[in-house]
């Protein structure tokens, strides 16, 4: 009977199980690589693909370790995915330096220009664009992104061997100072009894990460007692539909990205029983719920309406080309059928990205809650960042699993993280309550912001990476 580490490899390529064998007989005991990533979700496959095409990385043995299926569509379905991801022009270049961005284009994407984001309980807005309207960012169905890595996967068949089926359930971790007993790399034990030694294993497993909890990489985490609520939604009316709207209500923030010119994707971060009441409302009620939600007053303060009117028309005087004009998001008159689905929010930091021959990315590292756009994306940076030094080590000789240049990928990626993360945190604060001393803080915030171009170029860059 053929071993399931065999099928796996042989339902893959015959090409790839005849490279199997040939290993299987030349060595004694596991087969070693250079870099296995466990995960193959968009952060892990991204890192494989990013690796696969390093040239300084060619003559290195990479494995991704997937506990999932194959993902990969012959063809593209009519309706839109209820999952979606904003991508950011950095990660977009980081997808497009492996070939993964050009299969995106082909298949299915919509850019925005613009951003607008306002307070339900004042007047006060912000909206970010860059110069000549550029694309600020694009939004992208997370099965349209798996799909091209996993095409770009295909195509570097041999230089990155990939297992679909394949779950670890244990690991063996070696000391940090090789004494000559035992392996001097880890050992992952996979559920069929295979084991698999790496001089580098990086964690991609999603924030209930298997590799960091068996590394013993503490998380800091707490649940906002919030769950998004998704769906795709159809407008009124054909429309460019090129602007981001977020408006941060009481309850939760809003979010309506643009996915074509009559579609759109819902991001609703509410409560669990309201979300538990929007799941089970009809769908013409989850509409006017929808609509409501943009452009009722509910909640409208005269009194921080009042202080607000007075900071924009000092504004106005004193810089007349700081204030913004407002535009009105498009109405929604149907949702996709089944569209609708949920899932809890909350905020995770590993204290630590890295240890002796391991390496966390993506939300095995951290957790953040969606309003910004941001998670995805900071995968994406940690697996472009991590691939550089490794790149950079392999150029110069040295073991991937080396501490001294996984701690410099530690350091540029907390120092990025850690500031977003707390600033994302802080705003899903400052605008979950009614308090009108909070509100009217906010509300200033929110206009001075508004009204310093310098400012917001500098969130927009900030951003964007």
């Amino acid at each position: 009977m053929m071993l399931p580490y065999c099928q796996s490899v042989l339902s893959n390529s015959p090409w790839r199980f005849f490279r199997f064998l040939c290993r299987a007989l030349s060595t004694k005991g596991p087969m070693v690589y250079d870099a296995v990533i466990s995960g193959g979700g968009m952060v892990g496959t991204a890192m494989a693909c990013a690796l696969g095409s390093d040239p300084h990385l060619r003559h290195k043995k990479i494995l991704l370790l997937e506990a999932g299926q194959r993902k990969e569509r012959s063809h593209l379905p009519q309706q839109f995915s209820n999952r979606v991801s904003s991508i950011t022009p950095g990660s977009a270049s980081f997808l497009a330096s492996f070939g993964a961005w050009d299969d995106i284009s082909v298949m299915r994407l919509k850019a925005f220009k613009r951003m607008q984001v306002w307070d339900a309980c004042s007047d006060a807005l912000i909206t970010f664009d860059k110069d000549g309207m550029e694309d600020m960012g694009y939004v992208v169905e997370n099965d349209v992104i798996i799909t091209a890595l996993t095409q770009q996967l295909s195509s570097m068949s041999d230089r990155v061997e990939v297992l679909y089926r394949s779950k670890a359930v244990g690991y063996t971790w070696p000391a940090p100072y090789h004494n000559g007993e035992g392996s001097p790399w880890v050992q992952i034990d996979l559920a069929g009894g295979q084991k698999i030694h790496t001089r580098l294993l990086i964690g991609a497993d999603g924030q209930n990460s298997m590799v960091r909890s068996a590394a013993g990489m503490r998380s800091v985490q707490w649940s906002y007692n919030h769950v998004a609520v998704v769906a795709t939604l159809h407008l009124s009316e054909p429309t460019d539909n090129n602007v981001a709207w977020q408006r941060f209500l009481p309850s939760g923030p809003i979010a309506l990205l643009p996915l074509s010119d009559t579609c759109s994707s819902l991001v609703w971060s509410t409560s669990p029983e309201n979300a538990s009441h929007l799941l089970n409302m009809d769908e013409e009620s989850f509409v006017d719920a929808v609509n409501s939600a943009f452009w009722s007053n509910e909640g409208y303060s005269d009194l921080i309406s009042s202080a607000e009117s007075i900071l924009r028309t000092a504004v106005s005087y004193l810089m007349p080309t700081g204030t913004s004009t407002r535009q009105l998001p498009p109405s929604v008159s149907k949702v996709e059928s089944s569209s609708r689905a949920a899932f809890p929010l909350g905020m995770a930091h590993a204290t630590e990205y890295i240890r002796h021959r391991v390496a966390l990315i993506g939300d095995a590292a951290h957790r953040v809650h969606p309003l910004a756009g941001q998670g995805v994306n900071m995968g994406f940076g940690d697996a472009a960042c991590l691939a550089q030094h490794l790149s950079k080590a392999a150029f110069i000789g040295q073991d991937l699993g080396s501490t001294k240049h996984l701690l410099q990928y530690e350091t540029e990626r907390q120092r990025h993280n850690l500031p977003l993360m707390a600033a994302i945190d802080l705003l899903k604060r400052l605008y979950n309550t009614k308090q009108p001393p909070i509100v009217l803080l906010r509300t200033l915030g929110l206009q001075a912001t508004n009204a310093f171009p310098p400012m917001k170029e500098q969130i927009i860059a900030f951003a964007s990476k």
